[in-house]
């Protein structure tokens, strides 16, 4: 795994929110990833020493004003395409990682920074900056049992600023709702393009899923960001635990040693079969665990569509 350009405990000191996406996804295009440049739907120009005989207006001058070198652009896109953020805000989203210090020797360990929501409006607002920055329209449709938030797709930094005010102004509320209530807004985002959706896919009756078949068409392109975090992937759990459902407030005591072996299990089945059911409908799987750097979530997707497009051309 890459150092991660900023962790949590980093971000989340920065007061000013647009400086810090900015500066994630400056250090990310122009930092250790930059070969990982190149994808579809958020693509990436290239960049090569400048040449004689290159354009002058393909030089990108403020790469120059970074490093006094002559970089030119090159392999950029023919087209733009609208690129919609679909972001789960259930309250089931609040969940976060709880380890005690004896658990973390490290003391800049990032486990426990901060909770699914926190960390999927950060992965949210990168990538729809970096997808403005290459010119494409950027939409957002946060979900949530009592409100459903849409800011129209659309161009440039300005609106991209809209969107981080909706962002930051999220709250999580309920259980996802009943797709039947959010058709018309379904419409308007399943139309050609990119859309990623970011959830924890926590759900009673396949609403999720229900929701993600309905994105899916052979004009769009659908990226589902699975979110989890250290404490539900290993379950570091002594004694006796009271665990509450966030959505329910339900409360149920078990003891860590009698159940670990079975959620272990039941929860490898449950991942399992919600990768199965996301590849039946077409839809690029991506497992984020919000308790690791979020660049290595960026650099894991924009991987996996680099190698994808490479195989389409």
């Amino acid at each position: 795994m890459q150092q991660p350009y900023f962790d949590a405990k980093t971000l989340l000191r920065v007061k000013d929110l647009p400086l810090a996406i900015k500066t994630l996804a400056q250090g990310f295009l122009h930092g250790s990833h930059a070969s990982l440049q190149r994808g579809v739907g958020i693509e990436f120009s290239q960049f090569r020493a400048y040449e004689p005989g290159d354009e002058l207006s393909k030089i990108d001058w403020k790469l120059f004003a970074r490093s006094d070198k002559y970089f030119v652009r090159e392999a950029e896109r023919e087209s733009n395409v609208n690129v919609w953020i679909v972001l789960d805000c259930s309250e089931s989203m609040l969940q976060q990682s709880f380890a005690s210090t004896a658990q973390i020797p490290e003391k800049d360990s990032v486990i426990g920074q901060w909770n699914k929501l926190n960390y999927g409006r950060y992965l949210a607002a990168t990538i729809s900056y970096l997808a403005q920055k290459q010119g494409d329209s950027v939409g957002l449709l946060a979900l949530s049992g009592t409100s459903h938030q849409q800011v129209a797709a659309l161009p440039g930094e300005r609106h991209w600023q809209k969107i981080l005010l909706s962002l930051t102004q999220l709250e999580a509320s309920g259980a996802m709702p009943n797709t039947q209530m959010i058709l018309s807004q379904l419409s308007t985002v399943r139309k050609n393009g990119l859309v990623i959706v970011i959830s924890d896919f926590h759900q009673v009756n396949k609403e999720l899923l229900t929701l993600t078949s309905k994105l899916t068409n052979r004009h769009t392109d659908v990226v589902a960001f699975h979110l989890d975090s250290n404490d539900e992937i290993n379950f570091p759990y002594q004694g006796m635990i009271n665990f509450q459902d966030l959505e329910t407030n339900e409360y149920r005591q078990v003891s860590a040693k009698e159940v670990r072996t079975s959620y272990l299990k039941n929860k490898q089945h449950c991942d399992e079969t919600l990768k199965a059911h996301l590849a039946q409908q077409n839809i690029q799987y991506f497992h984020a665990n919000i308790d690791q750097a979020l660049d290595q979530a960026l650099v894991d997707f924009l991987s996996v569509r680099n190698s994808n497009h490479g195989r389409k051309t």
